[in-house]
């Protein structure tokens, strides 16, 4: 009997007992609470954090590709700029006008660039970009057979340029705010339309505009940074299959074009007409075999002298392989290498996902140029116009680059990698 009183009368049977059990359980369901909202707040308020500084690895590598930039571009074209505008420094001058205008305007993205603003700005910018294409298809200026440029009298822009950024910066949002549809399982309703077709529909309006500007590399870079931009964000492996026939009908566009069809003929018969539609790419061969594994010395190129085709543009890199040899040449796309993988590694210590895709993005799209510039100018692809970045002494081209390094630079800011 005492030991039924006993048992009775414990703690973790009498009435007294399970109320203070079950007062202990709220406190401890309380206290999750408060630590998991705890949590919240302090993701949610890294996004206002902002470090003292931007990314060190990231600038370093940014500035040094500027200066190797201006250094060679006046290197490679000063010949002809003395014989077409009758000064060597014609280029290097406007090469760096440029990099003093992306400066300033980068200046402007880089203070600019938190996280609520750049949402603010991702819908104006794509938009102001859809509106300069439309633009320029009516009253754009002519330059190299092409109508692709708005001539703003004391500037020309090149709509396209901007537009690669555009994408970047809506489709980032697009894929942030309909996450949960786009990385549902399954191949549903919701992940084809999140996931997929409204953000191939963002890219493909500028494919389609930008292609009648019968500018074919542009369409090809922006419809690479559109897919990379689907991956990224997570959109289904299995909705990527319709990526087959939209590349096929892309591909046959283009290549019923007069233009389009004799670069891919040369492509294929590289030895058939070297005098004429391979001369810029059979004399860009020579001059990279020419510089052997040392180079001929900064400055010392005889290949542009009038052999290779806009030597301080597209075909930068054949006059620096020349001059600076397979050691050089290597040393600047590792550099470019750093910049890309560092470029990665930021946008994986992002706070939330609007902000690692923009950085990927921006970074895969610098990639794309340089893989595509080099593939073109070693004869691995099609000749078709490619800038080098930070090398190319295209103004638009340039300041689009700058003003993208400027925003990376900006969002560095609110990553927690170690500096």
């Amino acid at each position: 009997m005492a030991w039924f009183d006993k048992r009775k009368n414990s703690p973790s049977v009498s009435g007294d007992g399970i109320k203070r059990k079950r007062a202990k359980h709220k406190d401890t369901l309380l206290l999750s609470e408060y630590k998991d909202k705890a949590v919240r707040e302090e993701q949610e308020s890294a996004l206002l954090i902002i470090q003292n500084r931007p990314d060190t690895f990231f600038t370093v590598l940014y500035v040094l590709l500027l200066a190797l930039g201006a250094v060679l571009s006046f290197s490679a074209g000063s010949a002809y700029a003395s014989e077409a505008y009758g000064s060597g420094f014609y280029f290097v001058l406007n090469h760096l006008k440029h990099l003093v205008a992306g400066f300033v305007i980068s200046a402007f993205f880089y203070f600019a660039s938190q996280p609520r603003f750049m949402r603010i700005i991702s819908v104006g910018f794509y938009g102001a970009s859809i509106l300069l294409l439309i633009a320029v298809l009516f009253v754009g200026v002519t330059g190299g057979g092409a109508q692709r440029w708005l001539n703003f009298g004391f500037f020309t822009l090149q709509p396209s340029e901007l537009a690669k950024t555009g994408i970047i910066l809506l489709m980032s949002l697009y894929l942030t705010r309909f996450d949960k549809a786009v990385n549902s399982k399954g191949l549903n309703k919701y992940s084809f339309l999140h996931g997929f077709l409204v953000p191939s529909l963002i890219f493909l309006l500028v494919c389609v505009l930008v292609m009648l500007e019968d500018h074919f590399s542009g369409t090809i870079i922006i419809a690479a940074i559109g897919f990379v931009m689907l991956f990224l964000g997570g959109t289904s492996l299995g909705w990527f299959l319709s990526i087959i026939p939209i590349g096929i009908g892309i591909g046959a566009m283009i290549l019923n074009t007069d233009y389009a069809r004799q670069r891919v003929e040369s492509f294929f018969d590289k030895g058939g007409d070297s005098l004429t539609n391979n001369w810029q790419s059979t004399q860009g061969l020579y001059a990279i075999g020419t510089g052997g594994l040392f180079g001929v010395g900064l400055g010392e190129s005889s290949l542009k002298y009038g052999y290779v085709s806009q030597p301080q543009n597209d075909f930068v890199f054949t006059i620096i392989c020349e001059e600076l040899g397979f050691f050089g040449a290597a040393a600047i796309l590792l550099l470019f290498f750093a910049l890309v993988v560092r470029g990665i590694i930021l946008g994986s210590h992002a706070p939330d996902k609007f902000i690692s895709l923009v950085i990927y993005g921006l970074t895969f799209k610098l990639a794309i140029h340089v893989i595509l510039n080099v593939g073109v100018v070693s004869g691995v692809l099609p000749n078709t116009g490619i800038s080098l970045p930070f090398f190319s002494s295209g103004g638009s081209a340039t300041i689009s680059q700058m003003i993208d390094m400027g925003i990376v630079l900006g969002l560095s800011r609110f990553c927690t990698q170690k500096k």
